[in-house]
């Protein structure tokens, strides 16, 4: 009896999904929990997994379309004079056959001729590096190839990906849907910084996104408006705390989420962050992974960047931005006065920005300036005890 393979719902707000590449053909073996298929929805690309071993029969569905949750997509089964059993391994993909599922994405995507590209994995194997690697080589003989000769030709056209289409569609959405206010302030990192490079030492040390990550816990605990989401009944308050971080990628940006974020010490959260970036950039994020969240964290200085207005991310009512980090000449007044003092006195001091989007129907400036003082104290004063 053939076994029925059906898009799956890959989100409970996702009616939808749009199939990018096959990565089996109707005759071949699959075994149970095998990749068949790599799917794109608005939110990230995953893969679709054989829910049984056996011969897969048929493929109902094309590469590029978009179906239906519940739509047949494959059938799996025994086929007459073709025992169901794995192929020996000689006859396995290997090598240059073998394409992962990133790749094969990344080539459906950019509607790449893999039989184009020069592998330089093990025994030619394509990996992410070649492709982008032949990606930047094919803009730049398109770009020369595309230099104006006339007025009419001062333009290219550069397709969307569905991440690209996904984000912009979501961030006019985000506009739209709230008034956005922004508060910003400044914070010396000095205490963090010292503890950092002590836990590193050691070799326990964590990224300062980390740091970040556990000052917004603290802030959210103080001010719980924050981690709260608008409705026309009211405010809903969330009960726990489900931290988005922001993470650029290959085709944009990702948000995966850290849950329970106020049950994880330091340590704790730089492991789950550790994890979640690293799977992000590699493409290997499952859907629910990217759902969920009730505060964003975005760490925008780690290109430079000293101040930014994010975007939030809807439905949240807060999204915290995080410049760079730099040296910086402080003031360091002698008394309570704004009156210049001859005591007063300049000093070196590691500094931040700090910029706190919120949904002003869901607070005030000075609540917003609550929350945002509680992430400012808890980093200018972290302890400096040593993570055990």
């Amino acid at each position: 009896m053939a076994t029925v393979v059906k898009m799956p719902q890959l989100g409970e707000s996702l009616v939808e999904g749009t199939l990018l590449r096959w990565l089996k053909q109707p005759g071949e073996f699959v075994a149970r929990q095998e990749p068949l298929a790599t799917l794109s929805t608005d939110k990230i690309d995953t893969e679709l997994l054989a829910p049984t071993d056996g011969i897969l029969l048929t493929v109902a569905v094309p590469e590029g379309a978009t179906v239906a949750v519940g739509s047949v997509v494959a059938t799996i089964g025994a086929r007459e004079a073709a025992p169901s059993e794995p192929p020996p391994a000689a006859e396995r993909p290997s090598g240059r056959a073998f394409v992962s599922p990133v790749v094969a994405r990344m080539a459906a995507e950019q509607a790449i001729d893999l039989e184009q590209v020069s592998g330089s994995g093990g025994e030619g194997r394509i990996t992410r590096r070649d492709l982008e690697r032949y990606l930047a080589n094919r803009a730049s003989h398109r770009e020369a190839a595309a230099r104006p000769t006339s007025p009419d030709a001062a333009e290219q056209l550069q397709p969307l990906s569905s991440l690209r289409r996904a984000i912009a569609r979501h961030m006019v959405q985000s506009k739209q849907t709230s008034p956005h206010a922004t508060t910003i302030n400044e914070v010396d990192m000095s205490a963090v910084v010292r503890h950092r490079e002590a836990q590193r030492q050691r070799g326990q040390g964590v990224t300062y996104t980390a740091y970040f990550a556990a000052a917004t816990v603290a802030g959210l605990l103080a001010v719980p408006a924050a981690n709260s989401r608008f409705s026309e009944e009211g405010i809903w308050l969330q009960r726990q705390i489900h931290l988005g971080v922001a993470v650029a990628v290959p085709a944009g940006l990702l948000v995966p989420v850290i849950r329970a974020a106020e049950q994880r010490s330091l340590s704790g959260l730089g492991q789950a962050l550790h994890d979640l970036v690293g799977r992000a950039r590699a493409g290997l994020l499952q859907p629910h992974e990217v759902q969920g969240g009730t505060f964003t964290l975005t760490n925008h200085g780690t290109g430079g960047s000293l101040l930014a207005t994010p975007i939030l991310h809807q439905p949240q009512s807060g999204i915290l931005g995080v410049g760079a980090i730099v040296k910086r000449p402080v003031v360091r007044a002698a008394g309570r006065s704004l009156l210049p003092n001859a005591d007063d006195s300049l000093a070196i001091r590691p500094m931040c920005y700090l910029s706190f989007t919120f949904d002003h129907r869901v607070m005030d400036g000075a609540e917003a300036d609550r929350f945002l003082t509680a992430v400012k104290s808890q980093l200018e004063n972290w302890p400096s005890r040593l993570d055990p």
